[in-house]
């Protein structure tokens, strides 16, 4: 799921000066997936710090359209660098926030700020805008406007609700066809694994590290699939499951959404003295359901309905950080008969800016051009209300935010086998109760490629677990990026290692941890209040939907 997939980084005076990389060598080689030889585009950096990042630097990249067409027609990649600056040089470390959609330039800055200063200093942390995301061009945006509020209710209860919504997604569909028909066919998982390795190219590396999250994760695994020879060391964190791209993974979140919604429910039971919601949490979650009933014929504000809700609630099942908001302002409406905090936070957490559009649009081509999906409403129809009954939360949302794939005006590839035996140790590390990749996609990954290692937060429900807060799991892939070693478990143990979650947050009434403020920060910066690293990491990443 994907709320708020695009993020750009923010904007910061250029430092002067530029660095031009050489390549190694002068093509690209030939590689399982087609001829694609091209003459190597040498990267110019140049300074584009932030009072954050200052060592930022940025470059772009002109890579195939149809790699299978070197010669034809190219698109151009935004890239971010953070320079090594120790001796010891380990290659280029590039990171991705998933998605698809989701914008990676900001995650080479704060990568290279949340790792330990000895281990960054050993890399080149790259981070990139993919194909039609962000700074890279063209950049995607099929239809402005497609999440203007207030959208019709995502629960279809008549006929007339329904045809509303399959025109809305018909539409949707149809404005990016007619916008970028001839970009359409390269939107795609296989033509972004081969445009890393156009980038590994331009850096003059003959293998790649590579650190991803969500979506990110399955990205790398078809990258290993089609180059593992370039392979070096690859950290997946929260793990897309193979077997589902990407209709049954999404019935999948469904059902993880809702559970983790409850898990919300049980924490303001939990903290009824600080939101008076009540000690059981079935009598919560029956006051956020009457809630949603309400705003259904009296929209808060004028912009949240029962689907702006469920968008502003949704961020909260892939980080607990923004639940002490979350239950302020339904509190707030419930209690107090006060809208506005549950405005101010769909504003925040729910609302989609240019951005967002952007990361939807490429999410959308991606997705439904990856892999199958059903072209018969009827199908769709059986199958959503079938989970609604048993997991009402996101279940409609979630349909119609896929929707467009019934009436894609692409024909759908078939998804590659990345089960791999050829790469060196793989670290996968995943939540147990991540609602937006469940873990059984972390252990199918790990079955899947041989000689992996899968480090487990055990009871842990955020999404993107790395980087975030749990030192036990920064260790893990700390040691991994220091050292290539991995952590072996006992023979028959599903994982290798096994770390404590977090804990849970607090109420925090006079403190605001909100997405677009933990964008631009840096890990512990202050903005009034500190922010917790998860919270920026939250802020950056692309979540699959």
């Amino acid at each position: 799921m994907n709320p708020r997939a695009g993020m750009l980084i923010a904007a910061g005076a250029l430092v002067a000066g530029t660095v031009t990389v050489l390549p190694a060598s002068a093509t690209v080689s030939a590689a399982e997936p087609g001829p694609a030889v091209r003459p190597v585009q040498p990267l110019t950096w140049k300074g584009c710090g932030t009072k954050a990042y200052p060592k930022l630097q940025c470059s772009t990249l002109k890579v195939p359209l149809n790699h299978d067409d070197p010669a034809g027609r190219t698109v151009t990649l935004a890239l971010t660098r953070v320079p090594h600056t120790a001796k010891t040089y380990q290659g280029p470390l590039l990171v991705n926030p998933g998605g698809p959609g989701g914008s990676g330039r900001g995650m080479a800055g704060y990568v290279a700020a949340a790792l330990p200063a000895k281990v960054a200093a050993q890399y080149d942390v790259i981070g990139f805008d993919p194909r039609g995301v962000g700074k890279s061009e063209p950049a995607l945006n099929c239809r402005p406007g497609h999440f203007a509020p207030v959208r019709p209710d995502s629960v279809p209860l008549r006929a007339e609700g329904e045809r509303a919504g399959v025109e809305r997604a018909r539409a949707f569909a149809r404005a990016c066809g007619e916008k970028y028909a001839d970009l359409l066919p390269y939107i795609d998982t296989v033509s972004t694994a081969r445009d890393l390795d156009a980038i590994r190219a331009a850096l003059g590396a003959p293998r790649i590290n590579y650190l991803g999250y969500s979506y990110g994760t399955y990205l790398g695994a078809v990258y290993a699939r089609l180059f593992p020879e370039r392979v070096r060391r690859f950290a997946l964190d929260s793990v897309v499951n193979p077997h589902g791209v990407w209709y049954e993974d999404n019935i999948a979140q469904d059902h993880a959404f809702d559970t983790r919604h409850k898990d919300f429910a049980a924490w303001v039971a939990r903290h009824d003295a600080a939101y008076r919601l009540g000690t059981d949490p079935a009598v919560v979650e029956a006051a956020w359901y009457r809630m949603r009933e309400e705003l259904r014929t009296a929209p808060a504000g004028g912009k949240v309905g029962p689907g702006e809700l469920e968008d502003t609630y949704l961020p909260g099942g892939y980080y607990n950080g923004y639940w002490p908001r979350l239950a302020a302002a339904f509190a707030a409406y419930v209690n107090d008969k006060d809208s506005t905090p549950l405005v101010k936070a769909y504003e925040e957490y729910g609302a989609a800016d240019a951005a967002g559009e952007n990361g939807y649009s490429v999410y959308t081509s991606v997705q439904c051009r990856d892999a199958a999906w059903p072209r018969d409403w009827n199908v769709w129809r059986k199958d959503n209300w079938d989970v609604h009954v048993k997991a009402p939360f996101s279940t409609w949302n979630n349909a119609w935010y896929n929707a467009p794939c019934a009436f894609w005006p692409v024909a759908s590839l078939t998804p590659p086998d990345v089960r791999n035996d050829r790469v060196p140790p793989v670290l996968i590390l995943q939540a147990t109760d991540d609602a937006a990749t469940p873990y059984e996609g972390g252990v199918a990954l790990h079955r899947m490629v041989r000689g992996s290692s899968l480090v487990v937060e055990e009871g842990g429900g955020n999404h993107g677990v790395t980087l975030a807060g749990n030192a036990c799991m920064d260790e893990h892939l700390t040691a991994y990026l220091a050292t290539g070693e991995v952590p072996r478990g006992e023979a028959g143990a599903e994982a290798d290692a096994v770390c404590e979650t977090t804990p849970e947050p607090q109420p925090e009434p006079r403190t605001v941890t909100t997405a677009k403020t933990a964008r631009t920060a840096k890990p512990g910066a202050a903005r009034g209040a500190v922010l917790p690293a998860g919270a920026t990491l939250h802020g950056l990443l692309g979540h699959v939907r």
